[in-house]
């Protein structure tokens, strides 16, 4: 069942039904958390006009800032491949990590020590009240996936993934992976 799919380094993928002019459209998140309280998530392929320098000009680093979800958007947050080089960070799963020492992050950013492919920032997160995904899902709002590119995940370029999710379902979905974003640009 899908849902067995809802843990913590698995993908939602927006249904193409989601055409609304809204964040979700066409969103793919990375889910971060699931417990007792409910789920969290970054989207991961919706990058945001800021770059890091932009919001924290002491760091003189043209990182991309994503928009991560709707909820605490003047929060910075990241996650990131490197471990032994960022303290006290959480293990999502496959080899990706949330958060831990921002300050080292800054140092390992200013000594070039950081590469792009390591990290990601996002204004904000997706977050899900207790069910409330599952009801998403059930209503065909979001199509889970596991994360098969594992810590690989945040090398591959925001722009196409969400048309390569899509046209991985297959059958009726190849017809949407190439619709324009905009159906009435058609």
């Amino acid at each position: 069942m899908q849902n067995e799919l809802l843990t913590k380094g698995n993908l939602l993928i927006a249904e193409p039904s989601l055409f609304e002019e809204n964040i979700f459209n066409r969103a793919v998140i990375l889910l971060t958390e699931n417990n007792s309280t409910g789920c969290v998530g970054f989207i991961i392929n919706k990058p945001s006009a800021f770059t890091l320098n932009d919001l924290i000009p002491e760091i003189d680093a043209l990182y991309t800032v994503f928009i991560g979800g709707p909820v605490e958007t003047d929060n910075l947050y990241f996650i990131h491949t490197v471990p032994e080089l960022i303290p006290n960070s959480l293990e999502i799963e496959n080899g990706i990590y949330w958060g831990g020492d921002f300050e080292k992050v800054v140092l390992l950013i200013k000594t070039n020590l950081l590469q792009r492919n390591q990290i990601r920032f996002f204004l904000g997160y997706s977050g899900w009240a207790v069910n409330q995904l599952e009801t998403e899902i059930r209503s065909k709002s979001w199509i889970t996936s596991p994360n098969i590119h594992q810590n690989r995940l945040l090398s591959i370029s925001a722009k196409n993934i969400w048309k390569e999710k899509i046209e991985a379902q297959g059958g009726e979905y190849l017809l949407f992976s190439n619709a324009p974003e905009n159906p009435n640009f058609n």
